[in-house]
């Protein structure tokens, strides 16, 4: 692994550890990092990967990213990852992994600059914030050290709970959508039935989105259809140059 930085556990808090956040360099990391992945969709999003074998969700889009890894220095587990496509690899590829939902013909002037990061999973006992700030924190450096500016990304909120959870989301994005009609749109290939979405205000808003949000992503579009995943996945769209400027110091980037 190609270390990029660490943090150690505090002390005074016993929910907190020393992890260490890189870049995959071997095949074997790459494996681990993918157990993880399998583990925590099929064990808490009950998601049916066609293509895993022994327990190892293995992605076509897989061998053009560089993969983001968090491990635990005491344990050497890894408990975080995401993976990052950039536009010379995504061309190699033939196209993002976002792509296969969405048409982002409107991205078009800024796909040079333009990376995809996905496939995000954090271990279940690490979710206290040190893991996925890390990784955060590796996906914006990585884009400003080779002079990218834009990440995009698909959000995927469940649909175990008939779309409460997604209503929320969506009423919110909307009317952020409308207030900013000069942004680019991207439009899903299978979209999800918005009618179906169950309308209440007693839902939240997923963790990962809220943090997106935070940071200043937005999201740019209507929610496609995920069957693997039972999901609404929702375009999201982050320029890193504007990134608040509270996250840009706490990332180590102002």
């Amino acid at each position: 692994m190609q270390e990029i930085m660490r943090i150690q556990a505090d002390e005074n808090d016993t929910s907190s550890h020393s992890l260490v956040l890189g870049i995959a360099t071997t095949a074997e990391e790459v494996e681990q990092l993918q157990r993880l992945r399998y583990e925590v969709y099929t064990n808490e999003m009950n998601v049916v990967f066609p293509g895993a074998i022994n327990g190892v969700d293995i992605e076509p889009f897989d061998k053009w990213c560089v993969h983001l890894m968090v491990r635990d220095l005491k344990t050497d587990a890894v408990v975080g990852t995401y993976r990052i496509l950039s536009p010379e690899k995504a061309a190699e590829a033939g196209g993002y992994y976002s792509e296969l939902e969405f048409n982002i013909d409107q991205l078009a002037g800024i796909r040079h600059v333009l990376c995809e990061c996905g496939r995000s999973c954090t271990h279940p006992d690490y979710r206290n914030g040190q893991a996925i700030m890390l990784l955060w924190n590796g996906l914006a450096r990585y884009l400003l050290s080779n002079n990218y500016r834009y990440m995009l990304g698909c959000a995927s909120v469940s649909l175990a709970d008939g779309g409460v959870q997604a209503s929320k989301v969506w009423r919110a994005a909307k009317r952020d959508i409308d207030a900013h009609p000069e942004r680019p749109i991207m439009v899903p290939i299978n979209p999800y039935p918005l009618d179906k979405l169950t309308l209440t205000d007693d839902a939240k808003t997923p963790a990962l989105i809220k943090g997106y949000l935070k940071i200043g992503a937005h999201i740019c579009g209507e929610p496609a259809f995920d069957r693997d995943f039972n999901s609404a996945d929702f375009p999201v769209i982050i320029d890193v140059a504007n990134i608040d400027p509270r996250y840009k110091k706490h990332f180590g980037l102002a």
